[in-house]
C-alpha cells in the first residue's frame, strides 16, 4: 500500500509542476475543488439468497473528494478540456439489527461494518459551457469523461454486540492489496459526469461517478463496482484568457461604469459585478458562503440561515440534532427518537433497546429482567414404588399443586431432579432416577405445561435424604425434587 501511495504522490507533484507550465503556455485556469458524496458498492454474485436476504443490509456511506482541476480552452465554441487530480473516499456500510428470535439464534444483537477505501484519481473531462450573462462571467456547464484511480488506503471497521453476554466488540483492519482472492486491486477506472453553475470564480455543481473495473477480487464469484453521487464546490484561482476584460482607452475607462454601481471602472475592483464603495466596488463578502453577506451575518465564518442572522440552527444539548428537529432540546438524544434519549419504560437504568424486559425493572447482569433466585419446591412429596418409576397414589396431589404453580407463573422454568435408594447397582439407580424425573415431566405435559419449560436430571443414589439401612429411609430416597428459575435467563 505504501508503494501505491508513493506513486500517487509522484503523480500529484508532476501535475502541480505542469500547472505552471500550462499557465504560461496555454493561459489555463486552476481550481481547487471539493465535494461531499454518497458512496456505494454495486455488487453482483451468484450466492443463494443474496438479493432477498443479504443485499438489503448493505447501504451507502458518506465520503468526500478534494483536489485540483485545470481548464484549457478548446477552440472558441464553449468547449474546454479539464484534467485534474483528486483524493476520493469510497466504500459502503453494512448494518443489521436482529429481532428477538434472530438474537437467540445467532447470539448477536447487531452487526455493523464500514468499508472505507481511498483513491487518488485522475479525471479527464470534456466540458461545455452556456453563458448566463452578457459579460460571460456566469455559466451553466455540463461535463463528462473517464477517470483512472489508484488505491491509496483502506480499512474495514466492524462492531457487534453479543446477545448472551451483552458484550460489545469492535475492530479495525487494514485491507490487503493485490491481484489475488480477498484483495483490493491497485488500479480502477470508470466514468464521471457533472453539471452545475459558474458564478464568477465560484463553481457549484452535482457529480456522479460509476466504476467500470472490478476493484475487489472476492473468494467467491462476484463483481464489485464503485458508485458516487454528490455535490461539489470549487474556486477558480484565475480568469481564463477568454474572460479577461479587454483594456479600455484611459479616458473612456475613467468615465465608464460597466456594472452601473456608481463606481467608475478605474476605481472599481469588480468592474463587471455591482458592489459597494466601502468594498472598492465589489459585493459585500460572504466568508462562509451561506448566502448571507458579512454585514448581516452574525457568524461570518460558520454557514448558517437567515432566520438566525447567518448562524446555524442552535443545538442546545449538543447531540448533533438541531433544536428545530429535536423534541428534547435540553437532553442529549439520538436521531431515531427525534433527538430524545432511547426510552427506559421501566426506569431500571437500561434503555428499551438493550432491555429484554422493558416493562419490568431488572438488573444489567440479567439483560434488564428481574432476577428470580432459584428456589426448591416445598409442596407435597412425590414418591415412587421400590425399584420402579411408577408414582405412588399419594404423589398426584403434590403434582397437581405443581401444575397450578407453573400455570400461574409462566415465567418459571422447572428442573425435575430424580433420586433413588441404594437398592441395586449405581448404574441401575442412575437410570431409574432419570426415568422417575421423565415420569413427572410426562405427567405435567399431559396437564398442559409446555415441555420446553421442563428439564430433567437423574442423580441415582448419590443424594439420599434418609438412611438407606431402614425401610422408612429408603422410601424417603425414592423421590423427585423440583427447582425453579427464571425462564428468560434459562438457556
Amino acid at each position: 500500500m505504501k508503494t501505491v501511495g508513493n506513486h500517487a504522490k509522484a503523480i500529484l507533484i508532476i501535475l502541480f509542476t505542469s500547472t505552471g507550465f500550462f499557465h504560461v503556455q496555454a493561459q489555463v485556469r486552476l481550481a481547487i475543488l471539493g465535494g461531499i458524496h454518497s458512496a456505494n458498492v454495486l455488487e453482483t454474485n451468484n450466492i443463494p439468497g443474496w438479493d432477498t436476504a443479504v443485499k438489503k443490509f448493505y447501504g451507502p456511506r458518506t465520503g468526500f473528494q478534494l483536489g485540483v482541476l485545470l481548464e484549457i480552452p478548446v477552440g472558441s465554441k464553449g468547449f474546454f478540456f479539464q484534467p485534474g487530480i483528486d483524493y476520493s473516499s469510497k466504500g459502503r456500510q453494512y448494518s443489521r439489527f436482529n429481532d428477538s428470535v434472530n438474537m437467540a439464534k445467532t447470539d448477536t444483537v447487531y452487526d455493523q461494518s464500514t468499508l472505507k477505501l481511498g483513491y487518488v484519481e485522475l479525471p479527464f473531462y470534456i466540458t461545455y459551457k452556456i453563458p448566463l450573462s452578457a459579460n460571460h462571467t456566469n455559466h451553466f456547464f455540463i461535463s463528462t469523461g473517464p477517470y483512472f484511480a489508484f488505491f491509496y488506503n483502506g480499512t474495514l471497521s466492524e462492531q457487534n454486540r453479543i446477545f448472551s453476554t451483552n458484550q460489545y466488540n469492535s475492530q479495525n483492519q487494514d485491507l490487503p492489496v493485490g491481484n489475488a482472492p480477498d484483495k483490493y486491486k491497485t488500479f480502477d477506472f470508470g466514468i464521471n459526469a457533472k453539471a452545475g453553475f459558474e458564478l464568477g470564480n465560484v463553481m457549484l455543481g452535482v457529480y456522479m461517478s460509476r466504476g467500470l473495473g472490478n476493484f475487489y477480487e472476492a473468494e467467491y464469484s462476484g463483481k464489485f463496482h464503485h458508485q458516487l453521487l454528490g455535490g461539489s464546490l470549487g474556486i477558480w484561482l484565475g480568469k481564463a484568457a477568454s474572460q479577461q476584460p479587454k483594456p479600455l482607452p484611459q479616458v473612456a475607462a475613467i468615465q465608464k461604469d460597466s456594472d452601473l454601481d456608481g463606481i467608475p471602472d478605474a476605481e472599481d475592483s469588480c468592474p463587471l459585478v455591482p458592489g459597494k464603495k466601502e468594498w472598492h466596488g465589489c459585493p459585500v463578502p460572504d466568508t462562509d458562503h451561506d448566502g448571507i453577506d458579512d454585514e448581516h451575518d452574525s457568524c461570518k465564518t460558520v454557514p448558517g440561515v437567515a432566520r438566525y442572522n447567518g448562524c446555524p440552527v442552535p443545538d442546545t444539548d449538543g447531540d448533533g440534532i438541531d433544536d428545530e428537529h429535536d423534541s428534547c432540546k435540553t437532553v442529549p438524544g439520538v436521531a431515531r427518537y427525534n433527538g430524545c434519549p432511547v426510552p427506559d419504560r421501566d426506569h431500571d437504568g437500561i434503555n428499551d433497546e438493550e432491555d429484554r424486559c422493558p416493562d419490568q425493572p431488572g438488573s444489567r447482569e440479567n439483560q434488564g429482567c428481574p432476577v428470580l433466585e432459584k428456589i426448591i419446591y416445598k409442596g407435597k412429596p412425590v414418591m415412587f414404588k421400590s425399584s420402579s418409576s411408577e408414582l405412588t397414589e399419594s404423589s398426584y396431589e403434590g403434582l397437581d399443586e405443581l401444575v397450578t404453580t407453573m400455570s400461574v407463573h409462566p415465567e418459571l422454568h422447572l428442573t425435575v431432579e430424580g433420586h433413588a435408594d441404594s437398592t441395586g447397582s449405581s448404574t441401575l439407580n442412575e437410570r431409574l432416577s432419570t426415568q422417575r424425573a421423565e415420569t413427572v415431566k410426562a405427567y405435567l405435559v399431559r396437564k398442559g405445561i409446555s415441555p420446553d419449560r421442563i428439564s430433567t436430571i437423574g442423580y441415582g443414589n448419590l443424594r439420599p435424604l434418609g438412611n438407606n439401612k431402614s425401610i422408612e429411609g429408603k422410601a424417603m430416597n425414592r423421590r423427585v425434587e423440583f427447582k425453579f428459575e427464571d425462564s428468560r435467563s434459562h438457556p
